[in-house]
């Protein structure tokens, strides 16, 4: 049975109408008596032939699969979140189909991120999990060992090397813990063997951190970007990226290929299922985006975006391709912290 986010509509009702509250609270309330949708879960996600691949398993969680490396985003498999927020379809894929995951990145406390419970559901099959300042605090008795990483601070194992980057977002987890869990959000680089892929988590729109990121990080193969929950805007807009915002933080990474994430998984806005698709295909007319690519993966589907050997073409970006900046962004100089090796064995 799935539970209505009633913290989220309480929100809802000081920006909307009574009208428009009666209509997202009956479309929640519809939600109660439905089990979460059936998908084809992906049994064996990981493929033999690619260089750079994505599983989409719902909401933030994704495996990506770098050659020989898995890595793992914001793992959530339980079918609800925070005992609140209900699943609207399966994952993707299940835990006992998870294969070894070299690092699991965690992208902020909330529960529809870090969930303790799909931890420890996978907890076996994770070898490291790197999280942002502060976030260990939240952590129980798990046998992977866990690392924090500071904005531009970066972790290094085998050639895989991740480095956590600026997001605009909020850290804290239980409400009480707002006044001091406010540094513990970040977005994530994946780096190996001449492939970059960006997690952006959660975050709303700000061009001077994903401007300087593409400064420090030029040319990603692909950008992870949330494009929900829209609704109610004037709540929703100082923490999460609507569609519209998210196609723009896209352009501004000079990402060759975006997938969207974070929409039509759990009940957490008064959106409709569908929303934010539409609303992204409605924005994408608005560019002339080529030879950029975005690339919506259905749950539990895989994409092989590289094969071995294969490489994104050059990119010169015609003048059209990018709006003006709402704003001038001071070019930042490159400077990576990267800890001692021994403080990651």
């Amino acid at each position: 049975m799935r539970r209505l986010d009633l913290g989220l509509l309480c929100a809802a009702a000081l920006t909307l109408s009574g009208c428009e509250l009666s209509s997202a609270m009956g479309r929640g309330m519809s939600a109660l008596v439905s089990s979460p949708t059936k998908v084809k879960q992906n049994k064996h996600p990981v493929a033999k032939d690619a260089r750079l691949a994505v599983v989409w398993v719902g909401h933030a969680t994704a495996l990506v699969q770098i050659e020989d490396k898995v890595i793992l985003t914001d793992p959530v498999f339980t079918n609800s979140v925070g005992q609140l927020s209900s699943r609207l379809v399966e994952p993707g894929i299940a835990p006992e189909d998870l294969p070894p995951v070299d690092a699991v990145l965690i992208s902020h406390m909330h529960f529809d991120h870090l969930s303790l419970g799909s931890l420890e559901q996978i907890e076996k099959k994770v070898r490291t999990i790197l999280m942002p300042r502060a976030g260990t605090a939240y952590l129980t008795d798990f046998s992977f060992p866990a690392y924090e990483l500071g904005t531009w601070q970066a972790w290094e194992k085998d050639g895989l090397r991740i480095t956590a980057v600026p997001v605009r977002h909020s850290g804290f987890r239980y409400g009480l813990d707002v006044e001091w869990m406010d540094v513990s959000f970040t977005g994530y680089v994946i780096e190996y063997k001449g492939v970059k892929v960006y997690f952006g988590g959660d975050s709303a729109y700000d061009q001077g951190l994903f401007v300087e990121t593409a400064q420090r990080f030029p040319k990603l193969d692909l950008a992870l970007l949330p494009i929900a929950p829209i609704e109610p805007r004037d709540f929703m807009r100082s923490k999460h990226m609507d569609p519209r915002e998210a196609l723009q933080a896209f352009i501004d990474l000079d990402a060759h290929t975006m997938v969207p994430i974070h929409y039509d998984t759990f009940v957490n806005s008064t959106d409709r299922p569908g929303d934010a698709l539409r609303v992204l295909g409605e924005a994408r007319k608005q560019y002339y985006l080529a030879p950029r690519v975005v690339r919506p993966v259905a749950v539990g589907e895989r994409h092989v975006f590289l094969k071995p050997g294969e490489e994104h073409a050059s990119r010169d970006i015609p003048a059209n391709a990018r709006p003006a900046p709402p704003h001038e962004t001071k070019k930042a100089e490159p400077k990576l912290n990267v800890p001692d090796d021994d403080s990651f064995e």
